[in-house]
């Protein structure tokens, strides 16, 4: 029984309490924008890392640079030769300095792994430079705007290699040869964006046309070619594709490490398989390694993860799910090292003399990020990392110590220092997060929501500041929807923009369809051939398990989307009547509008599929649209063309159809300057107020 004394201390600890929560702010509108004023709830962490050494850790702050001995724990300046932070790919940067000043426009270098040669792109072909005598190998001459040599095109850059990604080809790990792509664009149609607002205005009134070459659905992509260039003899040997259909897709390209034989992947156009095949350096000749299949499409896969011994390690979804699988040089499979209904991310080391394989992965929610080691026959696999959530996991040289970045819906990221076993030795840092003091600040609740198949959905919501279940509270959903790209995680998160929703009396509710999850392509191979259906059960689904609680309104539900985000977001508005308003930005409207490779490795052709392109078209159901529509697009986006948004305002205007649309001048596929970002969100912010 407590005394009277502790009863009364007690009570005034609460009143404290509540009254700090009190004085605690709500955050205004101008706090969740970039720049000088805004506010988030990240906080920061020093810089932590292994030293070159491989064995001690760095921790960074100030300047100050310290070294700690993992065994020990004991700490030390570190030496100043280690200091400075790495550079990755200093070496490339180095040659890029030392090419000739003469304003050439040399794109993509790379120096060779000796640093004797450094090769770049120039006029849309490419050169081989010695680094020491300057002296250069012309290795094509006919590039063109037609013919590119070692540089990628529009929507290889897009959606194969990676946005941004335009070099062309890799070096030999001896040096001796380069391995190039060439594509030719002949076939490829033009499409044109228009700048509206020329530079000059008083002195030129006409508009600024930008030319693309951009293959739209169905219509002829570039031709692929691959070719090896020797140094020493100064000779061309091509990749011999006479086995293949003039349409295929090269979409990755390495070495093997004796670099006599570059590993090449190759797929059908419509990306229902892929084959890794090994191409003779010296005479072309291509050996067909294995053939991956899917009842849907196979994605472009990681390129072999070599051993000593000459065999390699390769990722497959061949069963539904991301896993490991041991092959000898040859193709011929080994074992199978991981599996089950889960899936691997990213391999992280191989320790060839003990027979273990360290990973990251899902087996323990898609929503979390986990650690853990197998050995390479597929014997006893081990979770790694502690507590539920997202950890970012980097070993020591010789896989005895690794630092795990984690965080959780409700627990700022921290850095920890653990053994091989994933006990946990010192927790190197915490991140302060200082608006925390000042500001309001409600968590992000994980939730798991059966489907009405039973599958369970990863979903997160956050709840009005000073929630009150005797209330009803409108609902606002953000989303991206698309293939295999999750909007849901078990991190932290110092988004503000949420949590002034929150502070606004907002139901904040994110759910990942089954489709956008990390689930495995068992689950995201349900859109094949017919985008949205899928994504639309699932959301509605969703929402009608948050709205049996009865505070939440399902009379006013609001979501919005930017790209696929924007299709999906479009895509309801015209297929169910569950929403009261949707912010479409930059959507794709007609799927026969988009790229090739994206759309066909989902929909197969327009050709092919008549059927799914109709049913996938937010522009053929413009009548039935239900709620207040909001349209965003840049005059200039490049990637998803204004033309979809043309054709959804003309049929919604035929159909007598009223909604609200926002043009961005000069704006390509995103905000690109401060001003205009701060301008969507200013929208955004207008139309949830009179909308919702």
């Amino acid at each position: 029984m407590r005394s009277h004394c502790q009863v009364t201390i007690l009570s005034a600890l609460l009143l404290l309490s509540a009254h700090v929560a009190a004085q605690k702010q709500k955050l205004t509108f101008e706090q969740t924008l970039p720049g000088p004023r805004g506010v988030n709830f990240n906080g920061s962490l020093p810089t932590i890392a292994w030293a070159a050494d491989g064995v001690h850790v760095v921790l960074r702050e100030d300047g100050k640079a310290l070294w700690l001995d993992p065994v020990t724990l004991a700490t030390s300046d570190a030496p100043a030769e280690t200091a400075p932070a790495s550079q990755p790919g200093r070496a490339n940067r180095t040659a890029r300095a030392d090419l000739p000043k003469d304003g050439k426009p040399r794109r993509e270098a790379a120096a060779s792994p000796d640093g004797k040669w450094v090769a770049f792109e120039l006029e849309n072909n490419l050169v081989v430079r010695d680094s020491a005598s300057g002296k250069e190998w012309e290795v094509t001459t006919d590039g063109s705007p037609l013919l590119l040599h070692g540089r990628l095109d529009w929507v290889y850059q897009e959606e194969v290699y990676g946005r941004g990604k335009f070099r062309a080809f890799w070096w030999s790990p001896d040096s001796a040869r380069i391995a190039f792509l060439s594509l030719d664009q002949t076939g490829v149609k033009d499409f044109a964006v228009v700048d509206h607002l020329p530079a000059a205005l008083d002195k030129d009134k006409t508009v600024r046309v930008l030319t693309e070459k951009y293959p739209k659905a169905g219509d002829p992509n570039p031709k692929a070619r691959l070719t090896v260039a020797d140094l020493a003899g100064q000779a061309t040997v091509p990749m011999d594709l006479s086995g293949y259909d003039s349409e295929v897709l090269l979409v990755r390209v390495g070495w093997a490490p004796d670099g006599k034989r570059v590993l090449v992947q190759v797929q059908d156009r419509i990306q229902t398989w892929l084959d890794l095949v090994a191409v003779d350096a010296a005479t072309g000749k291509v050996t067909r390694l294995f053939r991956e299949t899917s009842p849907t499409w196979v994605n472009v896969l990681e390129e072999p993860r070599w051993l000593a011994d000459g065999t390699f390690l390769w990722l497959s979804e061949r069963t539904g799910f991301k896993h490991v699988y041991h092959y000898a040089a040859d193709g011929s499979l080994l074992k199978q090292v991981t599996e089950g209904e889960w899936a691997v991310d990213e391999i992280l080391r191989v320790d060839e003399q003990a027979r273990l394989l360290w990973f990251t992965g899902t087996r323990d929610g898609a929503a979390n990020q986990n650690a853990y080691r197998v050995k390479l026959d597929g014997s006893g696999l081990t979770r790694l990392t502690q507590g539920d959530g997202w950890h970012q996991v980097t070993l020591n040289g010789n896989g005895t110590f690794f630092l795990d970045r984690w965080s959780a819906a409700g627990t700022p990221p921290a850095v920890r220092l653990c053994k091989d076993d994933g006990s946990v030795v010192k927790v190197l840092a915490e991140t302060k997060v200082a608006a925390l003091d000042r500001y309001e600040y409600s968590p992000k609740e994980m939730l798991k929501i059966p489907a009405r198949d039973g599958v369970e959905l990863d979903a997160a919501l956050i709840k009005p500041a000073g929630f009150d279940p005797g209330r009803k509270y409108p609902i606002w959903f953000e989303t991206y929807a698309g293939p295999g790209a999750p909007s849901v995680a078990n991190r932290w998160s110092g988004d503000a923009w949420s949590q002034f929703l929150a502070q606004q009396g907002y139901l904040v509710f994110q759910v990942d369809n089954r489709t956008a999850s990390r689930r495995g392509h068992k689950h995201v191979g349900e859109l094949y051939k017919n985008f949205g259906a899928s994504e639309l059960r699932d959301i509605e689904d969703a929402l009608e398990w948050l709205c049996r609680n009865p505070w939440a309104d399902a009379t006013r539900v609001g979501m919005h989307g930017w790209s696929y985000g924007g299709f999906i977001t479009a895509y309801c508005l015209v297929n169910s009547k569950r929403f009261k308003l949707g912010i479409a930005g930059a959507g794709v409207y007609d799927w026969r509008l988009y790229d090739t490779i994206y759309t066909e490795r989902y929909m197969s052709t327009p050709e092919l599929n008549r059927e799914g392109y109709q049913s996938s078209s937010v522009v053929a159901r413009a009548k039935n649209l239900h709620g207040q529509l909001v349209l965003i697009h840049g005059t200039m986006d490049d990637n998803v063309h204004l033309q979809n948004a043309m054709r959804f305002v003309y049929e919604l205007q035929k159909a007598g159809k009223l909604f609200d649309m926002m043009f961005y001048p000069k704006m390509m596929h995103g905000p690109s300057s401060l001003e205009q970002y701060q301008h969507v969100r200013t929208y955004l912010w207008h139309c949830i107020q009179k909308y919702l």
